[in-house]
């Protein structure tokens, strides 16, 4: 049964506006919220943009339904054994609700403002392979051993354990060679950005190879996927910028609730058991309310 939440971004506003957010996202219905981590906007248009750690914690904290996820951790900020911990007490904050994304990271700004390394995709993906391995590992298993040319760990544990058994783990990103194959190899789910459903159900193919490869049976990975619901062109460029033309194939414009429905329908027709609708600041609560209406009309 496919699910359905809210990917708030966390740039250009406030956390009372946040928190708001997400409660009216729970009381609609949906399933899960998550965040993002960026040190500035995405676009890199304006440099106020939260810390994804302590909105995720926020965001435990200010609901008690939904799953609460980050979507997703960029591996070359954040060391594996840190996040893990983070992510364990998150899912004690949130009585056992919490998820937790990882990926390559791609925002080259960010990193060399920081004064973080940003070598080359390969090196990237090699990161975040090694990455994901040592957070489920320290998330499912509560201690980890491993020697990698990026991670090293000694018999590290991860007390108090999580909540829950397992914790999902999930990989962020688009690519279907090394992405898609890190997350068959390590996660409980792939959630792939902006794409259409045919884009989509092509994703679902790759995936399901890659677990065929690895001796893993596919329905142990989640497919998600981001999508966009605005009123019109003019609400997609307010709310992604210089990215709009670029997550196009993700979004849903129009303003009934029949346009909607039918649209994310698409989307699960295809194969996602997760769809996560995408809201940046300015906030449009209607798009959010028509979003709620949809989900409720597809189950």
């Amino acid at each position: 049964m496919t699910t359905f939440g809210v990917h708030t971004g966390v740039q250009n506003t406030t956390v009372a506006e946040l928190a708001d957010l997400w409660r009216r996202a729970e009381d609609l219905g949906f399933d899960s919220i998550t965040v993002w981590d960026h040190f500035y906007s995405s676009d890199l248009r304006t440099y106020e943009c939260h810390e994804a750690v302590s909105l995720h914690a926020a965001l435990a904290c200010s609901t008690s339904r939904v799953r609460c996820g980050c979507l997703v951790y960029s591996a070359g900020y954040r060391h594996p054994g840190v996040l893990a911990k983070a992510a364990a007490t998150i899912d004690h904050l949130s009585g056992g609700r919490a998820e937790i994304g990882l990926g390559a990271g791609w925002a080259e700004a960010e990193y060399r403002a920081f004064g973080i390394p940003f070598p080359p995709i390969g090196e990237r993906l090699d990161l975040l392979d090694e990455a994901t391995a040592a957070v489920r590992a320290l998330l499912h298993d509560g201690e980890a051993s491993c020697d990698g040319t990026h991670v090293t760990l000694r018999d590290a544990r991860c007390e108090p354990r999580p909540v829950q058994a397992r914790l999902p783990v999930w990989i962020g990103g688009a690519g279907e060679r090394r992405t898609a194959a890190i997350a068959a190899r390590h996660a409980d789910g792939w959630n792939v950005p902006f794409v259409s459903p045919d884009v989509l159900a092509r994703k679902r193919e790759v995936l399901d190879g890659h677990c065929a490869a690895t001796g893993r049976d596919p329905a142990e990975v989640v497919l998600g996927v981001n999508v966009i619901v605005c009123d019109d062109d003019a609400s997609l460029a307010a709310q992604f910028g210089p990215r709009a033309e670029a997550v196009r194939p993700g979004s849903v414009v129009g303003t009934s609730v029949e346009q909607v429905t039918e649209a994310l329908g698409r989307y699960v027709a295809a194969g996602a058991g997760t769809v996560n609708v995408a809201l940046r600041a300015p906030w449009n609560p209607a798009a959010l309310d028509r979003a709620g209406a949809a989900i409720a009309a597809l189950r």
